[in-house]
């Protein structure tokens, strides 16, 4: 089982919180090649990692990323659904020094739909690629808003790729117009049986937490699936 098959989805959630350095980290230490995380920007136009569209689940506060600014987000911690874990939240300008800490290693980085709604796509992706410096050859853009991937064209970015819920979804004109090198669809999305190809594109299927799944994904043409429960999902799949 090549590694780079799985895709660590916010960083290894089985021991930390999800889209912190330290789930990132644990996740690359573990032998995961590939890792996804979500940004959105602070009031103040800082990129930090973060997925849901209120701060309430993850930090136990009231608002939203964008409603606040990077000195008052610095001060908030993640934590796990048990809460044996509290982490800060991750700026993304942290994430070259960490990828550069595990050469071969890459980064799907998904623009948030929030982020783009209060911000704009222009300031949101000038704002990330100057988070991400030197290792934005390492990262590939992700979206399900795939007006924002085809401004990203426009600034020559090499990879992207669309996010999609329903597999027929990937009909989207737009998604012919951008050719993604990936495509990201929902597991829930899928039709039962048939292939799952896209020409010139590798398919990427969220969220799968179990071997058989993945295995059977496979076998019907998927290149990668995305899982919170990167270890075991290796394990098992080695085996």
């Amino acid at each position: 089982m090549q590694a780079s098959r799985l895709v660590a989805h916010r960083g290894h959630l089985a021991r930390h919180p999800e889209n912190t350095r330290a789930a990132l980290a644990d996740a690359l230490s573990l032998g995961a090649r590939r890792i996804e995380l979500d940004v959105q920007l602070s009031r103040d136009g800082v990129p930090f990692l973060f997925h849901d569209r209120t701060l309430e689940r993850l930090c136990g506060v009231a608002g939203a990323v964008h409603e606040r600014t990077a000195p008052e987000l610095a001060t908030l911690r993640a934590r796990t659904p048990s809460g044996d874990s509290c982490q800060p939240l991750m700026r993304l300008d942290e994430l070259p020094a960490l990828l550069s800490e595990h050469p071969g290693a890459e980064a799907f980085v998904e623009l948030k739909r929030v982020a783009l709604e209060q911000h704009g796509m222009e300031r949101v992706a000038h704002a990330a690629e100057d988070a991400l410096g030197p290792a934005l050859p390492r990262c590939i853009w992700i979206s399900f808003a795939l007006d924002c991937l085809l401004y990203l064209r426009t600034r020559a970015v090499r990879r992207v790729g669309a996010v999609i819920e329903r597999w027929e979804q990937r009909h989207d004109p737009r998604i012919a117009a951008l050719r993604p090198e990936f495509l990201f669809c929902d597991l829930e999305g899928l039709p039962a049986e048939g292939r799952l190809e896209q020409a010139g594109t590798e398919v990427v299927i969220y969220e799968v937490d179990s071997a058989d799944c993945a295995r059977a994904l496979f076998a019907r043409g998927v290149h990668a699936v995305e899982t919170f429960q990167y270890a075991r999902l290796a394990q098992e799949l080695r085996s």
